[in-house]
C-alpha cells in the first residue's frame, strides 16, 4: 500500500500494523517515492542479522547428508 507523508503522519499506529501484518508500506511525498516501512522482523532478515545456528537449520535437505562419493582424488596433479 502506498501512504502520502502527511497521512502516514496522521495515521501511524495504522501504518505501523499494517507493516507487521501485510508487509512493507511504500511512502510518497508529491508522488515521488521516499521511504519504505517494513516490520522489525524483516529488517533483520535484510541486514544479516540472524543468528547462524538458525539459518544452518532452516536450509533445505538436499538429500541428506549420505554421499556416494568416491573417496579417490578426482585427477592427478603433475607438480
Amino acid at each position: 500500500m502506498s501512504w502520502k507523508v502527511q497521512e502516514a503522519e496522521q495515521r501511524f499506529s495504522e501504518l505501523v500494523r499494517k507493516a507487521q501484518e501485510e508487509g512493507p508500506q511504500l511512502i510518497t511525498r508529491q508522488g515521488a517515492e521516499v521511504a519504505v516501512l517494513f516490520s522489525a522482523e524483516a529488517y533483520r532478515r535484510l541486514t544479516g542479522e540472524l543468528d547462524f545456528k538458525a539459518f544452518l537449520r532452516a536450509a533445505p535437505d538436499f538429500g541428506g547428508s549420505d554421499s556416494d562419493r568416491s573417496s579417490a582424488p578426482a585427477r592427478i596433479v603433475d607438480p
